[in-house]
């Protein structure tokens, strides 16, 4: 593996740990705005808690959401653990997708009506909780790494374990890179936008594929006498 490589995955996992960590770390701070927003009597309080978790959900917790997910998926896609031969790597991508469905279709336009009603639901806060508590699951996930390969880790002709490889650099770079770019401009715009993050994700699945699909040089096929 080459130093530029080396260089710029070791990014992408930085990357990825800083923005699931400040995800969790919104996903709280959310659940402790609607909480006060929940419990205090005085109603101009409970409107500036929940105004709050609304602006933190769109400038921060939604940008930070998009670029955990993204880096997370590209490290699967450019490493050897792949994203569904492995079953923890599968379980954490399915809970990132269904998180971010819910945060998008569903949190984000309940925060606003919240925010335009003044006052906080149940729901919202409980949703919050979830998601934070969802967030630490992944993170154990990361660590114990529990369960065996998946069916796909075999090649179906042969049997054996397929050996993923490791993408290159500008694949890497593209992972830390998109994600930033994208917080740019949905900074610029007021809404978050991880276009060039979705693009990036496309490009290196069929990337992916393309390469799986090309002959195993390490076992050439016998040479006839």
């Amino acid at each position: 593996m080459s130093r530029a490589v080396r260089r710029w995955r070791h990014l992408t996992v930085w990357a990825h740990a800083v923005s699931s960590i400040g995800w969790m770390a919104l996903a709280l701070s959310l659940f402790a705005l609607l909480a006060l927003g929940l419990t205090t009597e005085d109603p101009q309080i409970a409107a500036a808690a929940v105004a709050m978790a609304h602006h933190l959900d769109t400038v921060l917790l939604a940008p930070l959401a998009n670029a955990s997910a993204s880096t997370g998926l590209m490290l699967s896609l450019g490493t050897v653990w792949g994203l569904a031969h492995h079953r923890w790597v599968l379980a954490k991508a399915a809970i990132t997708l269904v998180q971010l469905y819910a945060g998008i279709f569903l949190l984000s336009g309940a925060l606003g009506a919240a925010a335009e009603a003044r006052s906080a639901p149940v729901a919202l806060a409980v949703g919050t909780a979830a998601m934070a508590g969802a967030i630490g699951f992944q993170a154990w996930l990361s660590f114990a790494k529990p369960g065996p390969r998946t069916r796909w880790a075999r090649d179906r002709g042969t049997g054996r374990t397929v050996r993923l490889p490791t993408a290159s650099a500008a694949h890497f770079a593209a992972a830390v890179l998109a994600p930033l770019v994208d917080i740019a401009v949905g900074t610029a715009v007021g809404f978050p936008t991880p276009v060039l993050s979705l693009v990036t994700l496309v490009v290196a699945v069929v990337a992916r594929k393309r390469t799986l699909r090309a002959p195993d040089r390490s076992h050439p096929a016998p040479q006839p006498a």
